[in-house]
């Protein structure tokens, strides 16, 4: 659903009429397979930021934020090409599915358990500048794309902004630390979501250094979102976190997830 705004004549354009590959530019499709292969062909690689924030879950990413992968996250969030949530939504899937499988056996879900999608909340003000929720979007298509492959997926956007941030354009790893520590805020789970729930799985578009997701993470355990162990011994808890995207190694690899051999990069690359 397209949501009134500045952008609405902007994308009401871009369902009607083809269009260029918002990856490459080439002319008759949307996306062209090679840039949607971009998506997914690596296979999900564990992201280690460099210096690590307190709190972080296991981040999963799809693809790497570079090049054609950018061009085709930033058309979906600033450009109104908004059918390109289904590509993103599958790409993100696979990195869902990764970061469970990546989790530890008590922490990953039993039969009948529901995976929780919980998107990172966009600013109210980015969301009528552009007329959508781009990551809600992905994450919604994502949810239908592992539903879809016989996983049970619901989206729960239960977070929300207690307090307006600095724009974190050119803010280094401590400076968005900061800016963000205590920015969110989540509802408390009803009881009736206890029954069938599984693993909460964060999940953005992008991480670059790891502080918006680990804000995020402290305000879904502070709120009683996340499980912890099941029995004694069990120690942390069943969140993880997903994206469709990552920078490019550094020279800082990361841990691949079991099977892989994509080493994981460091954080720095501004959206």
């Amino acid at each position: 659903m397209l949501v009134p705004g500045p952008r609405w004549p902007e994308e009401l354009v871009s369902l009607m009429l083809p269009a260029a590959c918002a990856g490459c530019a080439g002319r008759g499709a949307l996306l062209c397979g090679s840039c949607r292969g971009l998506l997914t062909r690596e296979g999900p690689h564990r992201i280690r930021p460099r210096p690590e924030p307190p709190g972080l879950p296991p981040v999963l990413a799809a693809a790497v934020y570079a090049d054609q992968t950018r061009a085709v996250l930033l058309a979906h969030k600033e450009r109104g090409r908004l059918p390109l949530a289904g590509p993103l939504g599958v790409a993100l899937a696979g990195a869902v599915s990764a970061a469970v499988s990546a989790a530890p056996d008590w922490a990953r879900p039993r039969p009948g358990e529901l995976l929780w999608l919980v998107p990172v909340p966009s600013e109210r003000a980015a969301v009528a500048r552009r007329g959508h929720d781009p990551v809600l979007r992905i994450a919604r298509a994502a949810a239908a794309c592992l539903r879809r492959s016989g996983r049970g997926a619901r989206v729960v956007p239960c977070l929300g902004r207690d307090r307006a941030v600095a724009d974190q354009v050119g803010l280094g790893s401590a400076e968005r630390w900061e800016n963000l520590t205590g920015a969110l805020v989540a509802g408390r789970p009803p009881a009736s979501a206890a029954a069938g729930r599984g693993p909460v799985v964060l999940v953005d578009d992008l991480i670059t250094t790891g502080a918006t997701l680990a804000e995020a993470a402290r305000a879904l355990r502070e709120a009683g979102w996340v499980p912890g162990g099941r029995s004694p011994g069990e120690v942390g808890d069943a969140l993880v976190a997903a994206v469709v995207a990552g920078p490019p190694s550094g020279g800082r690899p990361g841990t691949p997830v079991p099977g892989r051999e994509r080493p994981a990069g460091e954080p720095g690359m501004v959206p």
